[in-house]
């Protein structure tokens, strides 16, 4: 199934004001809804090795496996669907080249990224993380985090020792839990969320809320809907404005109208006697 022209996409990165280099890298391809984010860091320019191999790995193994597979297909042990485990396996595959390369290459030791990808595939969208790379949900004008940061910061929230506000004020946000590269296995987490005309996801690094708070971004959203181009660049001259301390990075995807998945007429008839 071809996407385009059912969800529109944006995405903008920026060095920021402060960092002399970019160490962000993002993928996208609007024809199976895919868009990928990764941060990097580690090491003199390692960081953007690491980030960009992230990206083109996942960006071809999703994209060629979408050519071979029904995204919609169910898989039997995990209750996910196929979309879901392509976007998984391409992040642990990303995993194992960045630990191999930063063991190998001299000049990329200690290197690792945090990552954030999403396919939209029969009325849902997949979502991978690894570390606090962020993606958001923008729906009937409420504006929600739809991934937990794999942070030391988020572990203190869960365990009760932050509340979400203070921890939107601290400065002790940006020690990262998990990431890719970092050892020889990941564990990714993914999830599943059924998807509506006019919803809107957002993608970011840590860029954007450590120097924008989310009710900010929510309302750069509802301000400047009209062009999900022109919400990017907002949203990135606010982060700049507020010090621009890190790399940004906006990837955006607005539901135009329901994209379900064509099945055959034999499932379909299996389907009713369930």
């Amino acid at each position: 199934m071809n996407l385009r022209g059912k969800i529109q996409f944006a995405e903008l990165t920026d060095t920021g004001r402060v960092r002399e280099h970019n160490e962000d890298a993002i993928g996208s391809n609007a024809d199976i809804g895919l868009m990928v984010l990764a941060d990097g860091m580690g090491g003199y320019n390692a960081g953007e090795v690491a980030s960009g191999i992230a990206v083109q790995i996942v960006t071809e193994l999703a994209s060629e496996a979408a050519k071979r597979e029904d995204r919609a297909d169910i898989d039997p042990q995990s209750g996910l669907m196929r979309q879901s485990i392509i976007l998984r396996d391409a992040v642990y595959r990303a995993n194992k080249i960045i630990f191999q390369t930063a063991q190998s290459q001299t000049h990329c030791e200690g290197m690792g990224t945090t990552i954030v990808a999403c396919m939209f595939c029969d009325n849902k969208v997949a979502i991978a993380h690894v570390g606090d790379s962020r993606a958001y949900r923008l729906r009937a004008g409420q504006l929600e985090q739809i991934t937990l940061d794999h942070s030391l910061l988020q572990e203190l929230v869960d365990r009760g020792f932050y509340s979400a506000e203070e921890a939107q004020r601290s400065t002790n946000r940006n020690y990262v839990t998990r990431a890719l590269g970092v050892e020889p296995t990941v564990e990714v987490e993914v999830h599943e969320h059924a998807v509506l005309p006019d919803d809107i996801y957002l993608l970011c690094s840590d860029g954007l809320p450590d120097m924008v708070e989310d009710e900010d971004i929510h309302l750069t959203i509802k301000t400047f809907n009209a062009s999900l181009d022109v919400v990017s660049q907002q949203l990135v001259e606010l982060a700049n404005n507020q010090g621009g301390r890190d790399n940004v990075s906006v990837m955006m995807a607005q539901v135009m109208e329901p994209f379900a998945a064509k099945r055959n007429l034999l499932l379909k008839i299996a389907g009713w006697f369930r």
